[in-house]
């Protein structure tokens, strides 16, 4: 390894190693701080874990990030605007700050969405100032706000989420490399490594969970780094979508039928395919396994397949997400079934 090599890659990799250490460390101390302020989710009919579980682990992503990716984005051969970055750490921090909240004491919907709405839009307006037309801005932002949402619904077992942000976040790493984007790269490696730190303590059985503080800052992030990799390379954009086909088929399906049928859809619920899969009797990690299933044989491969041929991006990120809806709607009629078939047979 040449000098010049390794002076180009020695502060992104000491960055990511900080960001896997500085979760890990404060994930530790957050488990005290939830069992001593009561910060417990306690088992009940519309949750799929069975004994009192701290919550709030995720302020150890927050932490690591806030310290670690502005290191990455103002490396020298590739530093980003120094406004798209404050704009991503603030909008970073208001996210953060109204789920710590909420993950202390409950808050209205509005609130939050009205936070999420003003973070995202903060950070997308850094970053298409003095380049992509202003008309792109409401696609972002609510394509943002939705990404923390739907983290956040997904965030319901064990390792589930940790699991997604490190997969999802390496493959943007391996993207933002390849399109000549080191500082980039190092950025979406910091989130995949303090992803990891909180994996260790949430992983089954999980000693503390996310909590809203983590799991809207993954959503923040992934589609905030996502929507960077398009600002540098447009066609980029289709296998950054791609990665994510798992958790946004299963979260807007979800949503769009309780929408159908009529039901609160931001109230809490058990109707996701990863809690179908623990409903019928599987573990948490089983039900992980089948998501990292689908990440390793097809997110993985199509991602590849739309960056090596860039005409073919958009049609191999509509397939993908089509095989997604047909294999989320076949599972989860089967799992209904057998649930149904399961309780008749109990009752006769």
């Amino acid at each position: 390894m040449s000098d010049a090599f390794a002076a180009y890659v020695a502060p992104i990799a000491l960055a990511v190693l900080f960001a896997f250490l500085i979760a890990w460390s404060v994930v530790r101390i957050a488990i005290a701080y939830a069992h001593r302020r009561g910060m417990l989710d306690q088992p009940g009919q519309r949750r799929s874990h069975t004994i009192p579980t701290p919550r709030g682990g995720g302020i150890g992503i927050v932490v690591a990030i806030l310290l670690t990716i502005p290191v990455s984005l103002c490396e020298r051969s590739s530093p980003w605007p120094v406004h798209v970055v404050i704009a991503l750490m603030l909008a970073t921090s208001m996210i953060a700050a109204i789920g710590w909240w909420d993950d202390h004491r409950s808050l209205p919907a509005l609130p939050r969405f009205g936070v999420q709405l003003l973070a995202v839009a903060l950070f997308f307006a850094s970053l298409i100032a003095g380049g992509p037309s202003w008309l792109w801005l409401p696609l972002w932002v609510l394509g943002g706000t939705w990404s923390v949402n739907l983290h956040n619904f997904m965030d319901g077992i064990d390792g589930l989420l940790a699991q997604q942000g490190i997969f999802v976040a390496t493959g943007l790493t391996v993207l933002a490399w390849a399109i000549g984007q080191p500082a980039l790269a190092g950025a979406s490696a910091c989130v995949a490594a303090s992803c990891v730190g909180f994996w260790y303590y949430n992983r089954p059985p999980a000693r503390i969970f996310m909590g809203d503080v983590g799991s809207g800052t993954i959503g923040l992030l992934i589609f905030g780094l996502t929507a960077m990799v398009w600002r540098i390379d447009w066609l980029a954009v289709w296998p950054a979508l791609i990665l994510s086909s798992a958790f946004v088929t299963d979260a807007s399906l979800t949503l769009l039928i309780r929408i159908v049928r009529g039901r609160r859809w931001y109230t809490a619920h058990r109707e996701h395919l990863y809690q179908w899969i623990v409903r019928r009797g599987h573990t948490h990690a089983v039900s992980a396994a089948w998501y990292l299933g689908w990440n390793v044989l097809v997110a993985a491969p199509m991602a590849a397949l739309a960056f090596e041929k860039p005409r073919m991006g958009l049609m191999a990120c509509i397939v993908t997400y089509a095989v997604a809806a047909v294999v989320w709607i076949f599972a989860k009629h089967r799992l209904v079934q057998r649930d149904r078939y399961k309780v008749r047979y109990v009752h006769t």
